[in-house]
């Protein structure tokens, strides 16, 4: 169903009160004058620099004195006698008055007598409980990729009769180019069509790389989800041999073929591991691996003071993730993020329904947004998440053997431009015995330092001797670093 589809529905269902809270004030408002047209219903328009006034016949003057949502609402409580639809904007943030909280519960009790519709636009989710049980929730959708082709013509018309543009693209890379444009709002669409073509008059194939540029501003923007750069592939990556078997059977899950073959697309996996072993590298290596973006939830931006409003930006950024898919969804320490969701929490009970909100959605997306949770802690991890299901497997990433010592060690010397051949890796490999693979990067960036220092150049000798002098994890914190391996053992099947 469309937008307005759906808010006819709820409209002709008798709801007196749908509460939308979007960014689109435009296009909700838009939504509601078009759905109050299709029914032949009369719409009066809210807001307090303009009072009550027509919503349909613009230029019309308000009703005198109005402005006050207290008055705004007394006089809508009174005026209206046809099932009519009222919409107001920003209305919920006046809502701490009591004495206007008190009228517009007696107006949502007179709306639902006389059938009529009251229809609130807000930014925030502000809106007092007492009336937000009152109301149904109307979800803004993000454009598909039909409408974006409809709203890149339509933009594109519009700047051409304002000033000539010249269009030059053939119909695959016009494609790519609105499908690059999905998870993004029409506002931001829109923008950032506008933005391709207002220096040189011209949208061509080459706009489509401006069109990325600017998407990954939108979204980093937003704080939600940031795209992470990944030039990493497996290769890069010492060990991990069960890991990288398991990614390349399912590499082409979600192809044409395996469909027809039954299968569906991996949904996720869960990292646990000791620090610094390479969960977060792995989740770039698979986003590479699998020629898919990478986009990284940032949980503590999604978090706000305002009830309501923090499972708001996780709902949003699901979405999103789900609009831009095929994608890898990483989100990093994954029991920081939702840290009181597994015990008696301090607040309010927000990170449970957050961590509700995120289980409900693993369980039941369809899109194909593989996700990849990287955890350090294992006690801070609620039972649900472990639960088979939520994830396709759980793998644990322990401290590498010295096999896989020995390729990390000529990974990181290559990275440098140093020739392996040159050092003497069994040795290095000994001598890094319990050793994380981001300590031992740290240990020849360490040796690398002292050497340019005595101007020297790097040899075995000098990594050696800063491994000797600066303990690893698992010496400084072996106690924890061992239950969480006896742990692991029958759990998890083993990333090495």
């Amino acid at each position: 169903m469309t937008d307005r589809e759906r808010l006819e529905q709820l409209i002709r269902s008798r709801h007196p009160l749908i509460t939308i809270v979007t960014n689109e004030e435009a296009y909700a408002l838009g939504l509601v004058r078009e759905t109050a047209l299709a029914m032949g219903r009369d719409l009066r328009l809210w807001s307090i620099i303009g009072g009550v006034r027509d919503g349909l016949v613009s230029g019309t003057p308000p009703i005198p004195e109005t402005e006050h949502p207290a008055a705004a609402i007394y006089h809508l409580t009174h005026q209206l006698e046809n099932p009519g639809v009222c919409v107001t904007l920003d209305l919920a943030g006046h809502l701490k008055d009591e004495r206007t909280q008190r009228i517009l519960r007696d107006l949502i009790q007179r709306f639902r007598k006389n059938e009529a519709t009251l229809v609130t636009i807000d930014y925030s989710e502000a809106m007092p409980e007492v009336i937000e049980a009152e109301g149904s929730r109307f979800e803004i959708s993000l454009p598909d990729e039909k409408e974006l082709e409809q709203l890149v013509r339509a933009t594109l018309r519009r700047l051409h009769k304002e000033s000539r543009i010249e269009v030059d693209i053939c119909r695959r890379a016009f494609r790519t180019a609105i499908r690059n444009l999905r998870g993004l709002t029409r506002r931001q669409a829109e923008q950032i069509i506008v933005d391709c073509v207002v220096e040189d008059r011209r949208f061509d194939a080459e706009d489509i790389n401006t069109i990325i540029a600017r998407k990954r501003q939108a979204l980093s923007g937003a704080g939600l989800l940031q795209y992470v750069e990944t030039p990493v592939d497996l290769g890069e990556i010492g060990g991990l041999r069960n890991l990288k078997r398991w990614l390349k059977h399912r590499q082409n899950a979600v192809s044409d073929a395996a469909v027809e073959y039954g299968l569906g697309a991996p949904r996720g996996v869960l990292m646990l591991g000791v620090q610094g072993a390479g969960k977060s590298l792995c989740a770039k290596a698979i986003a590479t691996a699998w020629q898919r973006p990478l986009l990284r939830m940032d949980v503590g931006a999604l978090y706000d003071r305002y009830v309501g409003e923090s499972e708001r930006r996780l709902r949003d950024a699901l979405k999103q993730a789900e609009m831009v898919a095929p994608i890898v969804l990483w989100i990093d320490e994954i029991e920081k993020a939702f840290a009181s969701a597994a015990s008696r929490s301090t607040d309010g009970g927000l990170s449970q329904r957050m961590f509700g909100t995120l289980l409900t959605w693993m369980q039941e997306h369809e899109a194909p947004v593989f996700l990849v949770a990287t955890a350090n802690e294992i006690e801070a991890l609620p039972p649900e998440l472990l639960r088979k299901g939520r994830f396709d497997e759980i793998f644990f990433v322990d401290l590498p053997v010295k096999a896989t010592r020995k390729q990390i060690f000529a990974i990181h010397l290559r990275k440098r431009r140093r020739d392996p051949d040159a050092f003497d890796l069994d040795v290095l490999a000994t001598a890094s015995d319990g050793f994380s693979g981001a300590e031992i990067e740290q240990a020849i960036i360490s040796a690398m330092h002292d050497a340019f220092a005595d101007k020297a150049e790097l040899d075995t000798e000098r990594i050696v001797e800063v491994l000797r002098n600066s303990p690893p994890l698992s010496v400084t914190m072996a106690e924890r670093v061992d239950a969480l391996r006896a742990w692991s053992k029958g759990r998890c099947m083993p990333a090495g």
